[in-house]
């Protein structure tokens, strides 16, 4: 089955209602010996894609993953980037603020490690969290050390979405194309999850109380990830609702994605001169004499 990827895109200005967004569809896979066949097609493609935008060296790719806990953000990592050439990729995981990166902007520790040309960079969590947890706690901007006049929560929040708007945008003109998924889970789904960790010993490492106390605001959570998705999803730096009920067919769909977006750019192998393809070939003949 084709997937067709636009099915889960935000349009810029739309209104986000979480609610009506699916977190399970249809699978796209048969079985799953067919859900082994697609993924390893992609991967194959993917490959030969990223080996374009390595020599080409021009463009980088930027991949933010945002989700509630369980949604399968790791696991969708894992296995949809594993046929990637490690040289070309970099994948940074973003927990609590650093005691430095406080005495910072917000943006300024996820800044520091954007992808290089020619690299597909991939955030697990992300500035995002700045606008999401923060917001659904906003006692924490106490431990951001922000000036009194910068917090007032008025405008507050849509300061900080205009200057996420602002830095993807700047990006963007920079040839960063950065592409963003949310991983729609249901609550019902979430603790199943949950229950799996608790019962199955070699997930009980997974499993943290932490992630439990998070889900009592559930609601507040989804209203804040709504407002995100609203005010920060535009032409060039889009957000992705992927329904992640499904795992398999989750990583299927982000997949497809990110391989839309790799076809999207012009690359190409870099050209050999006419002088260069004359050397190479003296060196050939050379070698060939030994």
């Amino acid at each position: 089955m084709k997937i067709k990827t636009e099915d889960f895109r935000v349009r810029q200005g739309k209104k986000v209602e979480l609610s009506k967004w699916p977190t399970g569809v249809k699978p796209v896979y048969s079985s799953k010996k067919d859900y082994k066949k697609m993924l390893a097609s992609q991967k194959e493609e993917m490959a030969e894609e990223q080996a374009k935008l390595y020599s080409h060296d021009r463009y980088s790719l930027l991949l933010v993953f945002q989700a509630m806990d369980a949604a399968g953000k790791d696991g969708s990592i894992k296995h949809v980037m594993s046929g990637i050439n490690p040289q070309g990729c970099q994948v940074f995981s973003f927990k609590q603020p650093s005691s430095e990166e406080l005495d910072h902007d917000f943006l300024w520790r996820t800044t520091r490690r954007l992808p290089e040309r020619g690299r597909i960079g991939i955030f697990n969590r992300s500035y995002y969290e700045e606008v999401l947890i923060v917001k659904v706690h906003p006692g924490i901007l106490d431990s951001r050390k922000l000036p009194q006049e910068c917090r007032d929560l008025k405008h507050f929040w849509q300061g900080r979405y205009k200057s996420i708007r602002d830095l993807e945008s700047h990006l963007h003109r920079n040839g960063t194309r950065i592409v963003k998924f949310f991983l729609h889970l249901s609550k019902q789904e979430q603790m199943e999850r949950f229950l799996a960790r608790i019962d199955e010993p070699d997930k009980n490492w997974k499993f943290s109380m932490a992630d439990v106390e998070e889900r009592k605001y559930w609601e507040q959570y989804q209203e804040a990830y709504a407002a995100c998705l609203e005010a920060t999803s535009t032409r060039d730096s889009p957000w992705y609702v992927v329904p992640a009920d499904d795992k398999k067919n989750a990583r299927l769909i982000v997949s497809e994605i990110l391989l839309d977006t790799l076809k999207s750019l012009p690359l190409a192998y870099p050209e050999t001169s006419p002088e260069r393809r004359q050397e190479l070939l003296r060196i050939r003949e050379d070698l060939s004499g030994d």
